[in-house]
Order: C-alpha cells, then sequence, then structure tokens
C-alpha cells in the first residue's frame, strides 16, 4: 500500500471521521463502522484532506483533466482544497466548480458556483463517500448540460466496498455501469482493515477480533 495511502487512514482515525463501533446508517444499514467527513473541521484538516485528494487523482488522471466539480454541499470544501493542493503538489492550475441548491438570478448568476464549465473541458467529481449515488444522480445532468464535457472520473475518499441500494455491486461500480466513467477512492475499506486489523495505532488497536468479525459479518449481508 502506498505511504500516502497508510497516512490517510491514520489521517482518518485522529480526525475522528473514521469509527468503529455499532452505527445506524442513513440507509437503515447497521453498520460496525462510520465515516463522517463533516467531522474535518481546522485549517490543517483540509489541507492535508486536499493533499490526499490531490495525490489520488493524481496517481488515477495524471494532469489530463481541467475542473475539479464538488457536489454542494460537503463537495465544496472539498473541490476548493484539492484544487489548492494539486497546485502546490504538482504546479498546475486546476480550477473549481460547485453546484448551487438553488439557481441564483442576480449578480453572480446560474447554478454553478467557482468556475464555469466549457466545450471540451475534462472533468474530475469529488466527493467524501458514495453510498447510493443519489448526489451523482442530481448533478451528472448539471455538468452535461454545460456544453461537450467529458468526466474522467469520480473520486471519493473512501470505498465502504458494500452493495449500493440498486443492486449487488458497489456503489462505485454502479456508478461506473450507469453514467460510463471511471470511479476511484483514496483508499478502500479492505485497506482500512488490512492496515489496522490488531495493529497498535498510538496505543490503541482500532480493530481487534469482535471488530473484524463485526465488519465480516456485515459483509456477508451488504458486501459487493
Amino acid at each position: 500500500m502506498e505511504q500516502y495511502k497508510q497516512e490517510f487512514i491514520e489521517f482518518m482515525v485522529d480526525s475522528q471521521v473514521l469509527k468503529f463501533g455499532e452505527f445506524t446508517l442513513k440507509s437503515g444499514r447497521k453498520s460496525p463502522f462510520f465515516m463522517n467527513a463533516g467531522a474535518y473541521v481546522t485549517g490543517t484538516q483540509l489541507r492535508k484532506l486536499g493533499e490526499y485528494y490531490a495525490k489520488a487523482i493524481h496517481d488515477s488522471y495524471g494532469d489530463d483533466f481541467d475542473v475539479l466539480f464538488g457536489p454542494a454541499y460537503k463537495g465544496i470544501p472539498l473541490s476548493v482544497a484539492t484544487a489548492m493542493a494539486y497546485s502546490e503538489l504538482y504546479g498546475r492550475d486546476i480550477r473549481y466548480c460547485s453546484n448551487r441548491k438553488e439557481i441564483k438570478d442576480h449578480g453572480d448568476v446560474g447554478i454553478l458556483l467557482g468556475s464555469g464549465i466549457h466545450d471540451g473541458d475534462r472533468v474530475v467529481i469529488i466527493e467524501d463517500v458514495t453510498t447510493s449515488g443519489k448526489s451523482i444522480e442530481e448533478t451528472f445532468p448539471i455538468i452535461m448540460a454545460q456544453g461537450k464535457v467529458e468526466i474522467k472520473g469520480l473520486m471519493v475518499s473512501l470505498n465502504r466496498m458494500e452493495k449500493g441500494l440498486g443492486g449487488n455491486v458497489s456503489a462505485l461500480a454502479e456508478i461506473r455501469e450507469k453514467y460510463g466513467f471511471d470511479a476511484r477512492a483514496i483508499v478502500t475499506m479492505q485497506d482500512v482493515i488490512d492496515y489496522l486489523y490488531n495493529r497498535p495505532y498510538k496505543g490503541e488497536i482500532y480493530i481487534n477480533d469482535e471488530i473484524k468479525a463485526a465488519i465480516d459479518k456485515y459483509y456477508e449481508t451488504y458486501g459487493a
């Protein structure tokens, strides 16, 4: 596993974004792990988060894109932080863009916030985590309505590796099948398990035998 992925797993734990225990998800599923990107609240956390996204995007897509699109609302700070990090790490100015929930009819009018999207633009969508693909369902037509645009792919922070709400494959695989573009994550839940299972981190074991058994049982039902 790449060094930055190991560091990202530690970063999620340190930021209390990734937790283990017993959680009820929005879908109603009872999960032994929970990821909440809303816990990234400081400037330092956002700077580091942008760097991890930038490294993963560069690994996956190189410099072969023009715009980072972050669906409202959580995608807005993600796209800004990652665009800044991409410039710092790779010396390339990538434009950021997000959608508004309501169309603005005065001043900076329209549905988009930040950069416009134009014919010929290549777009990478950036999100925190995708369980159902609902936000892509909302934002895909907005992006494609801007002109002859190519979506290079989607990058999320964590692939939960569980069935999407529509079938037997993961939410990321559902997106690939439905929309025809790539969908990846900085790390997968398997990466997290491999790295943290019975491995002390700062004096604590986050995935012990009990948590590992609960995760295995969860994936027996919901695993993709």
